[in-house]
């Protein structure tokens, strides 16, 4: 803050200048005056620019280096709550029936214990008389533990072929740990984020961590096929998003890209933020589907339609507003946020079809008025400029309701590699990074699908489907897609 208050003094110091030399006058009334005005004048200029440059570096404290952008972790000063949200009552809304658990009766209970009291009086030593049970629903946890299991795999002799038979345990060749141990395993680490040193204390020391990793590889190779016929069935999807984040992979910079879908979920962690990784995902035949991205430029090419997300261009209409005090500014940035949240949020509504297209043509036609509205301000210029350059990007949810106008989709679904990110700092080698893309693709889009199964529980028969049949084609374990 020493630089800001440098800034204020700096400032206070012109500001009595301009006093000074307004109030002096020479005796003659003309002598000098253009000298004065002109000093005025330059010193009125570099107020200004100081005040610009102090309201940016209040704006930097208080929301980061990149504005609005800021990720939530690195905001310095993070805002208390609203006074309007402090007077708000908490709980349900009256007449909301809740959601809350139905008890358990002793048709669905999974386990049934019976607690006596004893057959005489705690308090006299008499008789006591039965009235009956009085029943308590209790959520309870079993104990995580290693078990050891010997598998007695019996062998038979067939005398007219003369060969032996021999048994198969539900395990893998050459593998010590059982498929639930290595789907249960799986689903902490890539699908909860949960971090191999709080794995292997929860399953105790008999499973290393540098053990588990060369069973996520093993495991890893038998997947991937089934990754690139994913990859074949996005390319077909309806609506498609893609988003990017950091990612170092044997200590150098990467990223961490992600295409995902309402039922399929792609991850690729590469060394560069270029466009060949959406090139390698989406190829180059024309695709029938609209792509969801930020406005980054490596997405430019994709062989298909591309809608821009409209959060990320309110940020930058909220922005202008914060680094510009000015009237005509205000003013712009006034008519259009409103309409721009409207946007967003206007394929939430529950409104009909013909609603949402009467509500869209308002919209589309209310916002195109403002862009097309001349400016002086070069901040408003520029937002209009990007409106009208990208206008075939930025109205794709104008003709589809099932087209948004955001990229939440995929944000949300790159958020727990972001956390993974903070908790390991990246993969520790290339392999690494192969097989948690592998790993992660097979289980967000099988937790997309699956419906009344847990997705350790899924893993665990397809492990053992494997063990049965090793040449089975892995992509028809996935659970379906079809709603």
């Amino acid at each position: 803050m020493g630089l800001i208050d440098a800034w204020r003094e700096q400032i206070c110091e012109l500001k009595e200048e301009v006093e000074r030399l307004r109030q002096v006058r020479h005796p003659s009334g003309c002598d000098g005056c253009y000298e004065k005005q002109r000093q005025i004048d330059v010193l009125a200029e570099e107020n200004k620019q100081l005040k610009a440059k102090l309201r940016m570096e209040e704006l930097k404290g208080k929301e980061g280096y990149f504005g609005s952008s800021t990720p939530s972790s690195k905001i310095p000063v993070k805002p208390n709550t609203p006074e309007e949200n402090r007077r708000k009552n908490g709980g349900a809304k009256k007449g909301d029936k809740g959601h809350g658990r139905r008890p358990a009766t002793t048709v669905d209970a999974d386990q049934i214990e019976s607690v006596t009291v004893g057959h005489t009086c705690p308090s006299c030593g008499g008789d006591v008389v039965h009235k009956g049970v009085e029943e308590r629903v209790v959520m309870d946890l079993a104990p995580i533990r290693i078990k050891k299991i010997v598998y007695r795999c019996e062998k038979k002799w067939c005398p007219q072929c003369r060969k032996t038979f021999e048994a198969k345990p539900p395990v893998f060749p050459r593998s010590m740990y059982g498929n639930h141990l290595i789907a249960q395993a799986a689903t902490f680490h890539y699908g909860h984020g949960i971090t191999e040193g709080k794995i292997e204390s929860i399953l105790g020391q008999s499973v290393p961590s540098g053990t588990l990793f060369e069973i996520f590889h093993r495991v890893a190779r038998l997947w991937e096929p089934a990754v690139a016929k994913l990859i074949r069935d996005f390319r077909n999807e309806p609506v498609m998003h893609a988003d990017e984040t950091g990612w170092r992979t044997d200590g150098h910079s990467g990223y961490a890209w992600i295409f995902c879908s309402k039922s399929i979920s792609l991850f690729q962690f590469m060394d560069s933020r270029s466009a060949k990784t959406p090139q390698s995902v989406l190829g180059n035949q024309k695709l029938p589907g609209v792509l969801v991205v930020d406005r980054y430029p490596a997405y430019n090419k994709a062989p298909c339609r591309i809608q821009y997300c409209w959060v990320h261009l309110k940020r930058q209409v909220e922005d202008l507003a914060k680094e510009f005090d000015d009237p005509e500014v205000h003013s712009f940035v006034g008519a259009l946020e409103p309409l721009m949240s409207k946007v967003i949020h206007l394929r939430t509504e529950s409104i009909s079809k013909a609603a949402y297209r009467k509500k869209a043509r308002a919209l589309k036609r209310k916002v195109d008025k403002i862009i097309d509205t001349p400016a002086s301000h070069l901040g408003i210029r520029n937002i209009q400029f990007i409106f009208r350059k990208h206008r075939a990007r930025l109205y794709h949810w104008f003709s589809d309701r099932n087209i948004p106008a955001d990229n939440n989709r995929a944000e949300r679904e790159l958020r727990p590699t972001v956390i993974a990110r903070k908790v390991s700092f990246g993969s520790q080698s290339e392999q690494g990074a192969k097989t948690r893309s592998i790993w992660m693709t097979i289980l967000l889009t099988a937790q997309k699908r699956l419906k009344n199964q847990s997705l350790g529980d899924w893993l665990k028969n397809a492990l053992d489907q494997f063990v049965a049949n090793p040449t089975l084609d892995p992509y028809s374990l996935l659970p379906s897609s079809s709603p």
